[in-house]
């Protein structure tokens, strides 16, 4: 079963250039973050905020070539997760004929935004790395330290002590 999604956001990484675009379930609040590069990060958001290029970006030459050779783009899919990979493909309908290209998901992603094309995500990627709140909540949860971890800080806090001036004042020993 194929699960439609929209492009949320595409969002930039304080560590690395390493961007991450964000695709939202269709009246869900579930949401796919997949790590993508910096230029198809920027071919993305640049189509989605209605910014065009001085010169044509590959997105666009693709888009061209497709509808020049009588082709059109029906949907993107993104089809499997394998380890830590997102693959997907491009169906394209020319004269009748469904035709599949393998790509990944950015210039997918990047693709389907340009000609108004359906962007699909399979469940079970979605079951496997889709986010929802409710999950991030329950992953909070389990992450909350134990008592006994917390009674190791809360005795160290109580041993210190400090003088007016808020630094550490020397024990007699």
């Amino acid at each position: 079963m194929m699960v439609p999604v929209s492009v949320e956001s595409v969002r930039a990484s304080l560590m690395s250039a390493q961007r991450l675009v964000v695709l939202k379930q269709a009246g869900e609040e579930r949401y796919l973050p997949i790590w993508i590069g910096p230029f198809e990060a920027d071919a993305i958001a640049m189509e989605l905020m209605g910014m065009e290029s001085p010169r044509p970006m590959s997105h666009d030459l693709l888009k061209q070539a497709i509808l020049v050779l009588g082709g059109k783009v029906s949907h993107v899919v993104i089809h499997t997760l394998r380890h830590d990979t997102f693959f997907a493909s491009v169906v394209l309908d020319q004269r009748g004929q469904e035709l599949r290209l393998d790509a990944r998901p950015s210039d997918s992603i990047a693709l389907a935004v340009r000609v108004k094309a359906p962007i699909l995500v399979d469940s079970s990627v979605m079951d496997r790395a889709g986010l929802t709140k409710e999950r991030d909540l329950r992953e909070q949860e389990q992450e909350q330290p134990d008592e006994e971890t917390l009674e190791v800080f809360r005795e160290f806090i109580e041993e210190l002590s400090f003088d007016g001036s808020g630094e550490r004042a020397e024990e007699d020993a």
